[in-house]
């Protein structure tokens, strides 16, 4: 069994079966490559600030690389017996160089390592996120700009409400997943910080340079408190809620597209190639990827529950405990980004039935509303017309007609105050149209929030283009 990194202290071997139980291998592999980034970073600034030799500093530097290529060619092996994927990588150091590779480890704990790794793997993570939504935000941007004047019913408590337009629908869901960009990019900022340099959690004796490693490993500042910094996963736990947030939003749409598959909505049908069949029942086509986009979100829940969990009884400064804290992000990050990525696939592939649409917005007698707001302008109470109006929808019912479809005797047999103009607000489409206040569902409105909405897109976009390619500047620079 291969010998801990801290065996000095201990007068026997860890025992089996607490190596296999403190081991973190199987999650903290995701970290290798950051780890290895981390550490040139802070060899580079060992050697600049004259804390090792150059010789020395400069075989590291040559065998971190090596160690690099190794990742990327899918050479370098994880040895089981270490603990962590930190000391396999010393490890194998050690291995190339010699001695000196146990010389990396000065001015630098395994606390602060471990801190700056997961940073940089969020970081990562945070940008491919919001890159994702952008890209389902501007899907659903497209069907509303080719769908303004598709008249749909808008709902309450999963009851017809009032007719609104498919595009108007869309770009609801899109403002929302525009709130999710925004968070993760806000919670990018809090991320953005480098713990290198807090070494255990009191600081280091040596004379480290941490503006240096925050600038080669891309950061945008140091962390201020060396005991917060090792100790620090709120940045963690505020992507968890940014990533919770993601998936229940995209949980509400998904719920919708299963609710519109079906027989009894028939407003869209999905595409084969993101429906399942079933095993018995031939005829069936079912929207298994909205379900499991849905069904999904309780993962991502968890971990954000188990982080604050984790969390929430820790005394300062690093405890073991933060270990089990990396699972739950890789796991909800990797969740939500798939999950969005199939929301976009599913939603640019579907087709509405707009007919259906419009025959239910009717059905739901849709603008009784505004039928009730015109008696209004006639003078009429609201409560009177609210009444008469509701007389009229129990007549339809009885009847099988449509309000729109009344003519002016059978309307005035329920008001007095209902005149022929009444027919410049009834149809449902006049009633869409009319609703041209900012933010409504009118095509015109609905022009102005397309337009605004991909603004932001395009605004986040240039942040993450500049953000990713500041990181790979800094990287292509350490590695050469």
């Amino acid at each position: 069994m291969a010998k801990a990194l801290w065996s000095g202290r201990f007068d026997k071997d860890m025992d089996e079966d607490t190596l296999i139980f403190t081991s973190s291998l199987d999650v903290d592999a995701a970290m290798a490559f950051y780890d290895v980034m981390g550490s040139l970073a802070h060899v580079m600034m060992l050697k600049k600030c004259s804390i090792i030799p150059d010789e020395d500093a400069d075989d590291i530097i040559e065998g971190l690389r090596i160690i690099l290529d190794e990742m990327d060619s899918g050479e370098f092996e994880v040895d089981g017996d270490l603990e962590d994927i930190h000391t396999n990588v010393e490890a194998r150091l050690t291995e190339l160089i010699g001695p000196a590779g146990g010389k990396l480890h000065t001015g630098r704990s395994r606390n602060d390592q471990v801190a700056t790794d997961k940073r940089m793997y969020i970081r990562d993570a945070i940008l491919e996120a919001t890159e994702t939504i952008n890209v389902l935000i501007a899907d659903l941007v497209k069907i509303a700009e080719n769908s303004p004047e598709v008249i749909m019913p808008g709902m309450t408590h999963t009851q017809h409400a009032q007719p609104v337009t498919l595009a108007q629908h869309m770009l609801a869901h899109a403002t929302r997943f525009g709130r999710d960009a925004d968070r993760f990019m806000d919670a990018f900022e809090r991320v953005n910080v480098c713990p290198l340099g807090s070494a255990a959690l009191a600081g280091t004796t040596y004379p480290i340079d941490r503006d240096l490693t925050t600038s080669l490993l891309a950061f945008r500042c140091p962390s201020e408190n060396s005991m917060d910094a090792v100790s620090d996963r709120d940045f963690m736990a505020e992507t968890e809620f940014c990533a919770s947030m993601l998936a229940l939003h995209l949980s509400s749409m998904a719920e919708e597209l299963v609710l519109w598959s079906s027989s009894e909505f028939k407003f869209i049908e999905m595409d084969d190639r993101y429906s399942t069949g079933s095993s018995i029942m031939p005829q069936k086509k079912n929207p298994d990827i909205a379900e499991l986009i849905r069904g999904k979100t309780g993962s991502v829940i968890g971990a954000m529950v188990s982080m604050m969990v984790t969390l929430k009884a820790l005394p300062l400064t690093y405890n073991r405990d933060l270990q089990e804290d990396f699972r739950a992000a890789i796991e909800s990050m990797d969740t939500v980004i798939a999950c969005t990525s199939m929301m976009s696939k599913m939603v640019t592939t579907m087709k509405f039935n707009k007919k259906r649409m419009l025959t239910m917005a009717k059905e739901g007698f849709t603008n009784a509303t505004d039928l009730a707001d015109y008696l209004v302008t006639k003078g009429v109470p609201f409560r009177e017309a609210h009444a008469a109006v509701g007389a009229a929808v129990r007549y339809c019912i009885k009847e099988k007609k449509y309000l729109e479809e009344l003519k002016i005797t059978e309307l005035k047999g329920f008001s007095e105050a209902v005149e022929k103009d009444v027919f410049d607000v009834l149809p449902i489409s006049k009633c869409v149209e009319r609703r041209n206040s900012y933010g409504g569902t009118s095509p015109s409105s609905t022009d102005v929030q397309t337009a605004v909405m991909m603004i932001s897109v395009m605004q986040r976009e240039e942040v993450i283009r500049e953000e990713a390619a500041f990181i790979e500047k800094c990287w292509d620079e350490l590695i050469e």
